[in-house]
């Protein structure tokens, strides 16, 4: 009887040796890792938006971290910083300092109040020959109730009348508007209601002219679907969370968005710190959404 090489024997151990290694290390990844979503020939559009502010050192490295190797792996374009700080915000400032696949275009929300100047319009290049508008506000005029009484300042209502001409005007496939506060708002109070007669303004707006989505700071809830428009809201990771009962709770807790944008809808991933998708969002370009 002819012997097997004495090759052969070590070669099938190490195969059996890598297929083992290969099942261990998918047994041991999260089944909703936000890393298993990419296909690799992808001509998708991925950017993500994070929640800025101040964090505790350890908390914002281990985010910053997270969301670099998003960035790098889905090869993201674009970072949109949901801050009342602008440029002054220090996760965009250590973001960009310190991890080189977020050294990309960093679009950064503030809030200036009465004085205004914060808001923009960027336009960017899609794949297929598409485009989206990225267009920012400036918050702070609504959350300090100036645009609706009156003695509005004259920030409040320019910024108001050029929101309304720039997405009128624009033609660009996808209308995404950016800002820190969220226009849903829970509360009854007085001024609670006061603030609802501008976003009830600010809605009709969004409809009438087509925006796909309005991304703030979360509100009562994360994502709120009203005909063609999504609300949604990005929670971050805002309270230090120190002791060791509250571990289970921050790893589950979403950190940041990372949304994809096609020519034909536009699907939203929440992920939390320890890299899991916790919740999806999709939202079609003809304003049909499956959660």
């Amino acid at each position: 009887m002819e012997k097997k090489p004495l090759w052969v024997p070590t070669i099938v151990a190490q195969v059996s040796l890598c297929l083992c290694l290969y099942l261990a290390f998918q047994l041991g990844q999260p089944q909703n890792s936000v890393y298993l979503h990419r296909t690799s020939e992808s001509r998708d559009l991925y950017f993500i938006s994070v929640r800025g502010g101040f964090r505790p050192l350890k908390q914002q490295t281990h985010l910053l971290k997270q969301m670099a190797r998003v960035a790098k792996k889905y090869k993201a374009k674009f970072v949109v910083d949901i801050s009342d700080l602008g440029k002054d915000d220090p996760l965009m400032q250590n973001g960009t300092l310190h991890f080189s696949s977020l050294k990309v275009p960093w679009y950064t929300t503030t809030v200036s109040g009465r004085y205004g100047g914060g808001y923009f319009q960027k336009q960017i290049r899609l794949p297929y020959e598409k485009t989206l508008d990225l267009i920012g506000v400036d918050t702070g005029s609504i959350e300090g109730k100036v645009l609706i009484s009156e003695t509005s300042s004259e920030f409040g209502y320019n910024q108001l009348h050029w929101l309304t001409r720039t997405v009128e005007a624009t033609s660009s496939d996808w209308r995404i508007v950016v800002g820190f506060h969220p226009l849903a708002k829970c509360g009854d109070n007085e001024e609670g209601m006061e603030a609802k007669q501008v976003v009830e303004s600010l809605h009709h707006s969004f409809m009438k002219y087509e925006v796909n989505a309005y991304i703030s700071g979360q509100g009562c809830t994360s994502n709120v679907q009203q005909g063609s428009l999504s609300y949604i809201g990005n929670p971050g990771s805002m309270n230090a969370l120190t002791s060791e009962t509250s571990v289970l709770r921050r790893d589950s807790e979403v950190e940041f968005l990372l949304h994809r944008v096609s020519s034909l809808e536009m699907v939203t991933y929440f992920v939390s710190s320890s890299g899991e998708v916790v919740h999806k969002s999709v939202l079609h370009q003809k304003g049909r959404a499956a959660m």
